[in-house]
């Protein structure tokens, strides 16, 4: 999206996850201010809109919230719709009182609404145990794949492209975790990803200190994620589902970077390739488990990400599309497919 609004002030955003596999959704009046006690069963907590017609509820997917989602989750539904810039348009005609809104504030018409209505809500949604620490590492996996395309770009000597995947992480995504960061007695280090952006907004003109800024920043997110229980870390059935949340964000970015068959958002497809960068990371960490329990997903898995990322072959955006969006979408969805064998194996 435009720098320019990535700048507008986001509240505390949907969960950015697709599937969180063995989570049930509930009726509850809270909103996503609330924590859960520690002794929570795991289970995605839904307020009553979000279990309605208005969330659709597909598989057990949360509606995303049009008043408080961040761009990348609103950048979902410009992907479906194909309309440009949609995300911001979404966002500056906030806030909404009903859903229907999108349609009387002439943000979209009544067609492209019922193409989506059964994915948005009004109403915040509520995580709590495993699904609450999937959309935690999730988001924060969000921050390290635009870090690590920032990295790239820096080092291209693209400093003007770099700044606006720094900026992404403390204006969009850090409000929407920060809530958890506290909760789990994380230091804030929303200060340090502020100081990184500051200096490559100057134009990184001390190539040590802004290299030295960046491990810093990177330490920090690496550090919150660290809180997190290591055999959670490393468990095949949590981790393939933060996997599929950032595959699926990464979906709906390339989706909204393409456009009349050429690469029309440049900043688009570069979040796509650094979220599947880090989740191909991911699996790597834990393919030796999948390998010895289920050698034939496994593989399928490697397949399908090696081809995945062979549509990103430079954090500078080629001429035109390696693949097409509904390429990018099958294969995105056969990792997915694949993985839920492993998170919710058939009894």
């Amino acid at each position: 999206m435009l720098s320019t609004f990535r700048l507008l002030p986001t509240a505390t955003a949907t969960a950015i996850l697709v599937a969180l596999a063995g989570c049930v959704s509930t009726p509850t009046a809270t909103n996503t201010d609330s924590t859960a006690s520690p002794g929570a069963s795991p289970a995605a907590t839904a307020s009553p809109a979000a279990t309605s017609g208005h969330s659709g509820n597909h598989g057990g997917k949360p509606g995303i919230n049009i008043n408080t989602a961040i761009l990348s989750e609103l950048d979902k539904l410009e992907a479906k719709l194909g309309v440009p810039a949609l995300s911001n348009k979404i966002q500056a005609s906030r806030p909404y009182a009903k859903v229907e809104e999108l349609v009387s504030k002439n943000v979209i018409n009544q067609a492209q609404f019922d193409q989506i209505k059964d994915l948005v809500t009004i109403e915040d949604i509520v995580l709590t145990g495993e699904a609450k620490d999937v959309d935690y590492m999730t988001k924060l996996g969000l921050m390290k794949g635009h870090l690590f395309v920032a990295q790239e770009l820096l080092d291209q000597g693209k400093p003007d492209q770099a700044e606006p995947h720094i900026g992404h992480p403390v204006e969009e995504i850090y409000a929407d975790v920060e809530d958890q960061l506290n909760e789990r007695k994380i230091p804030a280090f929303k200060d340090t990803l502020i100081k990184l952006q500051d200096l490559v907004k100057a134009g990184a003109k001390d190539p040590a200190q802004v290299k030295a800024e960046f491990t810093t920043s990177m330490q920090a997110v690496d550090g919150a994620i660290a809180a997190l229980p290591e055999t959670q870390r490393k468990d095949p059935k949590f981790v393939l589902q933060v996997i599929n949340g950032l595959l699926d964000t990464a979906n709906s970015e390339y989706g909204a970077a393409v456009a009349g068959g050429k690469i029309s958002a440049i900043i688009e497809y570069q979040d796509s390739r650094g979220f599947v960068m880090y989740a191909e990371m991911l699996y790597k960490d834990i393919a030796e488990q999948v390998a010895k329990t289920n050698p034939e997903i496994d593989k399928a898995i490697v397949a399908n990400m090696t081809e995945l990322k062979a549509n990103w072959p430079t954090a500078i955006a080629p001429p035109a599309p390696v693949k097409t969006v509904e390429e990018v979408a099958k294969l995105v969805k056969s990792i997915e497919s694949d993985s839920q064998k492993v998170v919710k194996p058939a009894s």
